[in-house]
């Protein structure tokens, strides 16, 4: 004999598997959302500019055979020879194997080409560059020309600031004889401690003061509009909030088919 479901107990199994169903479904949009959201988050974080300390100073430079090399000690105390070429170049790193060298190549042939050999002296070449208006400090702009050079007949044992003394003066030290300003350049400040934000794809970068404030952003600053012209906003990507919408979509469909069931 054939035992029939009561239409109570049919309509509380109906019931079950409709709660379960909503169940599944709100789980599986659960679980959507949560990776929707820790893709947001991840995507947002590497986004975000990347921050390193800096120094803005004026950096020491000689010359060797393959171009300029970083000095290894200052120019107080450097004894150059006659015929080197030294360097001072004006700008914001983070240590020396980040320092910006001199933008002029250290020829002294054609730097002293005009300066005759004399006893009892000797000729060193400077370059002295001032580096540009995204190093600059606040409210102040370098010399022009950027590049300033000379070729100073200094007596034999004048050490490398005597002979940057004779092409650019005043010079301005600190109390720790540290070389702070070349020319009247900066007026102020002497090695102080920046923020250098990420850089951009041709290298340039930010620089912000102690107080966080951006002096520049470099020549091609971005803007909103800069996405439009094949940049990245730095926001989460087209695909990523259409996955998401269609995650939500398809939550909210299984869970109006499981109501539907039970009703």
């Amino acid at each position: 004999m054939t035992r029939r479901l009561s239409p109570v107990r049919d309509r509380g199994n109906r019931s079950n598997r409709s709660t379960r169903a909503a169940t599944r479904v709100r789980t599986a949009l659960a679980a959507g959302l949560l990776a929707l959201l820790s893709a947001v988050t991840v995507t947002v974080a590497v986004a975000a500019p990347a921050q390193a300390a800096g120094y803005r100073y004026w950096s020491y430079w000689e010359a060797g055979k393959t171009g300029w090399g970083f000095a290894a000690q200052g120019p107080a105390t450097a004894r150059p020879a006659d015929g080197d070429v030294i360097g001072f170049r004006f700008a914001v790193s983070a240590d020396s194997a980040d320092a910006k060298k001199p933008s002029t190549a250290p020829n002294f042939r054609q730097l002293c080409a005009d300066v005759p050999e004399k006893a009892g002296s000797k000729r060193v070449a400077v370059v002295i560059d001032f580096g540009t208006a995204q190093d600059a400090p606040s409210g102040e702009t370098p010399p022009q020309p950027m590049v300033r050079t000379g070729c100073p007949l200094v007596r034999e044992d004048a050490s490398a600031a005597e002979a940057l003394a004779g092409v650019a003066k005043p010079l301005r030290y600190d109390a720790n004889a540290l070389l702070c300003g070349i020319a009247g350049y900066p007026a102020k400040g002497c090695g102080e401690q920046v923020a250098v934000t990420g850089s951009d794809a041709q290298g340039t970068e930010g620089v912000q003061d102690g107080q966080g404030k951006t002096e520049q952003a470099g020549p091609a600053e971005k803007s909103a509009g800069s996405a439009g012209s094949g940049g990245s906003s730095g926001g989460p990507s087209v695909g990523l909030v259409a996955g998401g919408a269609a995650v939500l979509a398809l939550g909210a469909a299984g869970v109006w088919q499981a109501r539907r069931r039970r009703g």
